[in-house]
């Protein structure tokens, strides 16, 4: 029989003595991306490669701190890249609706903006002083007193030449009219009706004339209108360009460097000298129905991307990637009689902007559940340009909005999420390789080499730095260490997950700090341990109670007939837990093999029914290598409701049958986990740990008589992690743990008799049952 693991197999320790400091105090601060090395090294290639589509796909599980690493170690790489443009968005004069995008060097969009503002005011205050001075009202009257004095010789020359045709020009209530005269005084209505035929087809033909003169007239006087209009006009411009030319030259002359900006200062220079009303006296006449206010609003500056306080290339981790927040909007407003309005001042930039010229990161569990901003992404990636959204127009809505000129995107992209996600869009998405050409991998496990311990311990230390902890001593980082190999189920290998660490790093601390200690140690580490598994462990412990009062049938001693105690792990929450089962087997006459009754009822899943199959081959392999076997056997597992799935009973499956055929009891205070193939050797199976953790646990609340153990797959030794405690058990001999390689290994352990007499009586009461069953089908 092999001998039990002896208790530094079942845990691997770390040394503390063998780190070279004895607080982390001593160790630099440097949160930096751990263990990945194949993950980092595709980041810096999609960093560093300037092809379009090399945006970066980030593979890996939740809690590997994906998401705050990578945000560290891009910003890292973006200390040594330039600072990128600033962007701004000015009105266009020509087309409105179609604001006009403009770049400038860092920190000018804002100077730009209040350069514009000041100008805006100072027009405001000294155009209304420039038109109110005596020799622009004296300029204004002349030029209306010129156009009445020759508005009043036109008329005057009117009247003479009808006065000459018996005629006179009125103004009356419907216009100018053309009266008759007899004898220098107008021809009353009455004496009208009694001129005779001749002397009203004169007056007819006098009248024809003086109407051509009259309409003359009335076109040289508007002629004459329009052109002290236009002179008047002339002045006003005049006036106005003496004010605007100084100012806006000015700016013309700050900027001359930049074309676009100077195209756009001409333009504005331009249009104020046309809308001079704008800046003058408040009774000035508005010929547009908006306020001025409103109009005034064309001149301003809308900064949409800002560099001022930048010191290098911008690094954006977006949580809420909505359309409107990756792309930027287009807001609307209300205004006094229920119109909607927008304009140019009103867009607003997006994570897209704010990143340009640098590093946007999404995880992609945010951004898939968003409708449209996977499609919106990928347009900006495969365009090569960024336009807002505007959800006022979006789904076709016939709303009038803008339609601003888009940026160019110039960025990188770098989406973090599960290798699911990954596959299913390299796959199913024909953009997906085009727009995220890099994948870096990052895996959820590390070696656990002296190197990546003095990297954990690099981790605690920088997190104490950065959240202001108590350092920890190196006892308390040996500790942490070892929970590392046990979240990763092995001994050779340590979680990459540093959300689960670091969580363990914090409650330490705090149980720390509660027992006014100056620094973490290893009581405090473990404290940590406990208490996690104590919040958490509710339903683990409400069903070991079952156990106890009886309700579900679980032996910890004696020896029973096809009866093994099985293990399996259930996980509720964060909390993982090992559980036992009752396996029973019955055997008797019949020529239906091995019946799996859980699978007859459809409570068991494909690799569970695989794992009976398999060990169904093992049984005729083993004993019916010369003749057929001829039995009935019915294997269940006991009190089961919800289902079985994975073949990790397979062995202990096995073990119970072979128990039923050979009707040599099993002890009941061992418990079994493990896989069998058709060889008959113990394969590895998952949760180990958790497993040998979960019969422990309700054989110790029963009181440990020294006979109680676990038989494990010898090729999961290397995956034992125990809690502490267990190991002071199996110190005192209190409990045991064997690795069992072959199911000989393990009939011997269960049954304390070699495994060759066992098999000898399962061979001869199958013998047994097949004369029987031959006896009873010839009769």
């Amino acid at each position: 029989m092999i001998d039990p693991l002896s208790p530094e197999k079942l845990r691997r320790h770390c040394d503390p003595d063998l780190f070279p400091f004895e607080t982390t105090e001593e160790i630099g601060h440097d949160l930096h991306i751990i263990g990945q090395p194949r993950g980092t090294q595709a980041i810096n290639f999609g960093i560093n490669i300037s092809s379009p589509g090399y945006n970066i796909f980030v593979l890996g599980e939740s809690g590997t701190g994906r998401t705050t690493a990578i945000k560290r170690f891009i910003e890292e790489k973006a200390q040594n890249d330039p600072i990128p443009d600033d962007w701004v968005y000015v009105f266009n004069f020509p087309e409105p609706h179609k604001p006009i995008s403009i770049s400038l060097p860092p920190g000018m969009a804002a100077i730009l903006r209040d350069n514009m503002s000041s100008v805006i005011e100072y027009l405001r205050k000294e155009v209304p002083r420039a038109f109110d001075t005596e020799a622009f009202r004296n300029a204004a009257l002349e030029a209306q007193h010129k156009q009445k004095d020759r508005r009043d010789d036109l008329f005057s020359s009117l009247q003479t030449r009808a006065a000459k045709k018996g005629a006179a020009i009125s103004a009356g209530p419907e216009g100018m009219q053309i009266i008759p005269l007899r004898e220098g005084r107008p021809v009353s209505p009455n004496e009208f009706e009694q001129f005779t035929k001749e002397e009203a087809q004169a007056w007819k033909e006098t009248a024809h004339d003086l109407e051509h003169m009259l309409n003359e007239t009335l076109y040289q006087i508007r002629l004459l209108e329009r052109e002290t209009q236009e002179e008047i006009s002339q002045l006003v411009r005049r006036v106005a360009a003496s004010v605007v030319d100084v100012a806006i030259e000015e700016l013309i002359q700050e900027y001359q460097e930049y074309e676009e900006v100077v195209d756009y200062l001409e333009m504005v220079k331009k249009d104020i000298i046309e809308n001079i009303y704008l800046f003058r006296d408040e009774d000035e006449e508005n010929p547009s129905p908006a306020p001025k206010e409103f109009l005034l609003r064309r001149y301003k500056v809308n900064v949409l991307v800002d560099h001022t306080r930048s010191a290098h290339a911008p690094v954006i981790v977006e949580f809420n990637p909505t359309v409107p927040r990756l792309l930027g909007r287009i807001e609307h407003e209300s205004h006094p009689g229920g119109m909607t309005m927008t304009d140019f001042t009103l867009v607003r930039s997006g994570a897209l902007h704010e990143s340009n010229g640098g590093y946007l990161v999404i995880r992609a569990k945010d951004l898939f559940t968003e409708p449209g901003a996977w499609e919106a992404l990928k347009r900006v990636l495969i365009g090569g340009e960024i336009k807002p959204d505007d959800p006022a127009v979006r789904g076709g809505t016939a709303t009038r909005s803008l339609d601003p000129e888009p940026i160019p995107a110039d960025l990188k992209v770098v989406l973090i999420g599960p290798s699911k996600v990954y596959y299913s869009l390299y796959d199913m998405d024909e953009d997906f390789q085009t727009v995220f050409k890099v994948m870096a991998d990052f895996d959820e496990f590390m070696d656990r080499t002296f190197d990546n311990e003095l990297e954990y311990a690099g981790f605690v230390a920088s997190l104490c730095e950065e959240e202001g902890l108590l350092p920890f001593d190196r006892t308390a980082v040996a500790r942490i260490v070892e929970f590392g190999s046990r979240i990763a189920d092995s001994q050779k290998k340590l979680t990459a997950r540093f959300g689960f660490v670091a969580d363990l790093i914090r409650e330490a601390h705090y149980w720390a700090m509660s027992e006014n200690r100056v620094t973490v140690t290893t009581e405090d580490v473990l404290r940590g341990v406990e208490e996690r598994i104590f919040r958490s462990n509710r339903i683990s412990t409400r069903i070991r109670e079952s156990m106890q009062v009886g309700k579900q049938l679980i032996a910890t001693e004696g020896e029973v007939i096809g009866q093994v105690n099985g293990l399996y792990v259930t996980k509720i929450g964060e909390h993982t837990f090992g559980q036992p089962t009752r396996i029973t087997a019955r055997t008797y006459v019949g020529r239906e093999g091995v019946i799996q009754i859980d699978r007859e009822v459809d409570l068991a899943g494909p690799i569970h029914n695989k794992g009976v199959l398999t060990l169904t081959g093992y049984i005729g392999g083993k004993y019916a290598d010369k003749t057929p076997l001829s039995f009935n056997a019915q294997v269940t597992f006991e009190q089961n409701y919800l289902g079985i799935e994975g073949d990790s009973a397979s062995a202990t499956e096995l073990y119970a049958l072979i128990s039923s055929l050979a009707e040599v009891p099993v002890r009941q205070s061992v418990a079994v986990t493990g896989s069998v193939n058709q060889m008959g050797v113990v394969q590895a199976i998952g949760g180990v740990t958790q497993k040998v953790e979960g019969w422990f646990e309700l054989c110790n609340e029963r009181g440990l008589s020294g006979s109680q153990g676990v038989i494990i797959p010898a090729a999961n030794v290397e995956d034992l992690m125990l809690r502490v405690h267990i190991l002071e058990a199996v110190e005192k001999g209190h409990f045991h743990v064997w690795a069992a390689e072959t199911i000989d290994q393990g009939i011997e352990i269960l049954t304390g008799l070699s495994s060759v007499v066992i098999h000898k009586k399962a061979a001869d009461r199958l013998k047994e049952l097949a004369d029987a069953g031959s006896a009873y089908y010839r009769n």
